[in-house]
């Protein structure tokens, strides 16, 4: 077997795992947001050296099996409202006023599409037909609009969009420079859902330009460096696919699904009941869970608290990371949810940041090493961090630079544990998985104050969410309404289906006959919606007189993943050796505690706390009351007392 490389492009960081057998190397590159393709290319350079030894990416590249990728790219496009000028052109019973209805809709809409909206008159057809949709699409270019929507209500809105489809197809020949993308709802999903079909459509085409660019213009750069296989993006619905075979809305939010991933496999590892997982990264702290085996999610997903037509997984981004902007209103301390990301970063990291985070904090009280932070690629500024502290938030509440730090790190803290309660139950048998760079921190302090007992930090714990994506495999879900309900109906859906998957795996260079598939018949009635699979050919006979009825096809082909090791308490604990103290400050007091290094601790090792753990890209703190053991997966269990 080859090489399996994984990238995580986050707004802050880009994390890289390269896995060789049981073999893994990691890095991190600063992602580079003026051009995506950059950090891409910087950090694989960088891993090509942990691998080799020197740089060598063409030899890394023809080495690998499977390289998946995912991004924050569609996140932060919606997020800073940074995409084309969608023009929306409606027809049948489908208006404005139905999808500003969502309490978040409203501003949404005005922001992407605005006033470019045209209605057509659903009673015309013919020459006045035409006519009315040669006159809108000019009025909506006129507007502004670079990009068209077309979306129809009711029982015919198949029809209707496929003859609205023909009618520009013969008007606007696509061939013609200056010609407008114009995107069909019907063709991004089957949904009886008029509004919910519409807003993924939207989302789509918003995001689907910057995607385009980026995507291609890497997946070209990676044949240039004669990558043997071909780029494959990471979903939102924790499967993999070609560039070529992905829709630009499936890369929303699919960082945060690569940890739930990779938070699913260790919780069946482990045999963890109730994982809940914190992923904590430059600006945001994402929160999912993993419940007898399953991941959270929602089979309509929200994107911008908005319904979509595809599932999505539940992670809850909450706007609180390493870099998060740390200031004084009213007397108190705010954490977030604005970032300084990593142009130009927290005051520490000497790159022009003149504002408080918590990473300055976390220097200021000895937890961090200003020579070994990131892997010693990046020198920390004590200095810096100290002024800057002192101007944003020691001067204000009239403290000291220390006071300030700790009471930063407090309110951090509180933050962080009260979204961890708001998002699930927490019990006996929850064990916090804490991830990202900036996870496991002061996990211990997060945990506490979220009532948990026992946390298990991962030993690729800085990267854990681009090891995740390594336990994807590639699929496609297709899916079509029933257009009668008897048996014979299903069967002409499922032949329909069948083929599409056939031509699908095709272009993914598999054969359908080496795929595993899922059928799925789709309810919804007024009693609401439910999935029931289908293991005949044949209707269940309960169903809801006012049902609506489609069926999707899920074909999957298993793809090489990572295999996982380790277990805790299966070897006699060993005291961990400590020949190294840092002076690390508890509530603001100063205290020398054992420094342990991640990597020289065996399997087996325990040590009580007050201690610091650092490894390569990650600092914890185990606060007194804890103790730590790590296996020989060099993963990290620790247990309050």
């Amino acid at each position: 077997m080859g090489k399996l490389i994984n990238v995580d492009n986050g707004g802050t960081l880009t994390d890289i795992c390269v896995i060789d057998g049981a073999t893994v190397y990691r890095t991190k590159t600063l992602t580079t947001p003026h051009d995506l393709s950059r950090c891409l290319l910087d950090g694989l350079r960088k891993a090509s050296r942990a691998v080799y030894g020197e740089e060598d990416l063409v030899a890394l590249l023809a080495s690998t099996d499977h390289l998946r990728y995912s991004t924050t790219q569609g996140t932060n496009a919606l997020v800073e409202r940074k995409g084309p000028r969608l023009g929306l052109l409606l027809t049948g019973s489908l208006d404005i006023t139905s999808l500003r209805a969502a309490p978040a809709a409203g501003e949404l809409f005005d922001v992407i599409v605005g006033s470019r909206v045209r209605q057509l008159d659903a009673a015309l057809t013919g020459e006045a037909l035409e006519l009315a949709i040669v006159q809108a699409v000019n009025a909506l270019g006129s507007a502004g609009a670079n990009r068209l929507v077309v979306a129809g209500g009711g029982s015919a809105r198949a029809g209707t969009e496929a003859l609205i489809k023909r009618i520009l197809l013969r008007r606007f020949p696509q061939h013609l420079l200056g010609a407008m993308p114009i995107l069909y709802s019907q063709e991004v999903v089957e949904d009886a859902d008029d509004v919910r079909r519409t807003w993924t459509a939207l989302f789509n085409a918003f995001l689907h330009p910057a995607m385009e660019r980026f995507l291609y213009s890497a997946e070209h750069q990676l044949r240039e460096h004669k990558a043997g296989k071909p780029l494959l993006i990471f979903r939102n619905d924790g499967h993999s696919a070609r560039v070529a075979k992905t829709i630009a809305l499936k890369t929303y939010s699919s960082g945060p699904r690569g940890g739930m991933e990779g938070a699913r496999s260790i919780a069946a590892h482990y045999g963890y009941s109730h994982l809940l997982s914190m992923d904590v990264g430059g600006t945001t702290t994402d929160i999912g869970e993993v419940r007898d085996g399953v991941v959270r999610a929602h089979a309509r997903g929200r994107v911008e608290d908005i319904e979509v037509s595809f599932p999505l997984c539940d992670v809850a981004s909450v706007g609180v990371g390493g870099s998060s902007i740390i200031r004084v209103a009213d007397g108190g301390i705010v954490v977030g949810p604005h970032s300084v990301g990593s142009a130009p970063g927290p005051a520490c990291f000497g790159l022009g940041g003149v504002e408080a985070t918590i990473t300055d904090a976390f220097l200021v009280q000895g937890l961090l090493d200003p020579a070994s932070f990131f892997g010693g690629d990046l020198h920390l500024d004590i200095e810096r961090a100290r002024a800057v502290i002192d101007e944003k938030i020691a001067a204000p509440l009239g403290c000291s630079v220390e006071q300030a730090a700790a009471a930063m790190e407090q309110a951090w803290v509180a933050k962080v544990a009260n979204s961890l309660k708001q998002f699930t139950r927490i019990d006996d048998d929850t064990v916090l998985a804490a991830f990202g760079g900036g996870g496991p921190f002061v996990v211990c302090k997060v945990a506490e104050a979220a009532g948990i007992r026992r946390v298990l930090i991962p030993g690729l714990a800085a990267v854990f969410s681009a090891f995740g994506l390594g336990f994807s495999d590639i699929a496609h879900r297709y899916e079509a309404p029933l257009a009668s309900r008897d048996s014979a109906g299903l069967r002409k859906v499922l032949d329909e289906l069948t083929e599409q998957a056939r031509r699908g795996m095709f272009a993914e260079g598999f054969a359908l006959e080496d795929c595993e598939i899922e059928r799925t018949l789709q309810i919804a009635s007024a009693a609401g919606e439910q999935q029931r699979s289908l293991s005949r050919d044949e209707l269940p006979a309960d169903l809801p007189d006012d049902a609506m009825l489609s069926v999707s096809l899920q074909v999957c082909r298993r793809i090489a993943q990572p295999q996982l090791s380790g277990r805790f308490a299966q070897t006699a604990a060993v005291p961990a050796g400590s020949d190294a103290q840092r002076s690390v400050r508890f509530g603001g007091e100063p205290r020398a505690v054992p420094l342990y290094r991640a990597e020289s601790l065996g399997a087996g090792a325990v040590a009580d706390g007050p201690a610091v753990l650092e490894e390569s890209f990650f600092t914890c703190r185990i606060d007194p009351g804890w103790r730590l053991e790590i296996n020989a997966a060099h993963d990290i269990l620790l247990t309050r007392a």
